[in-house]
């Protein structure tokens, strides 16, 4: 299995299971609840664990289109096509 395309799932202590969408920046990344696809976090990673941040759809939307338009300036097509798919699936 190529892991550029392995799917990633945690588990939050209240929502159950989450999907991975996207990594946002260094040690952090946005993950979905799985099947509703209604609520975010943004989930940082350090030597002391996991943090859940929930955060609004609006937001989540924007760090998506932040880091496309990062793929698409440092010339990543693939990271880019399949985000952009993601994209498409969970906001339009």
């Amino acid at each position: 299995m190529n892991p550029e395309h392995s799917e990633t799932y945690i588990n939050h202590p209240t929502w159950g299971l989450l999907y991975k969408i996207s990594i946002v920046d260094d040690n952090q990344e946005l993950f979905t609840t799985l099947y509703a696809q209604r609520l975010f976090f943004l989930v940082t990673s350090d030597v002391k664990g996991m943090k859940f941040q929930s955060i609004g759809r609006t937001e989540a939307r924007m760090m998506i289109e932040n880091r496309l338009r990062t793929l698409r300036r440092s010339g990543k097509p693939q990271e880019y096509d399949q985000l952009q798919g993601v994209f498409q699936r969970t906001f339009q």
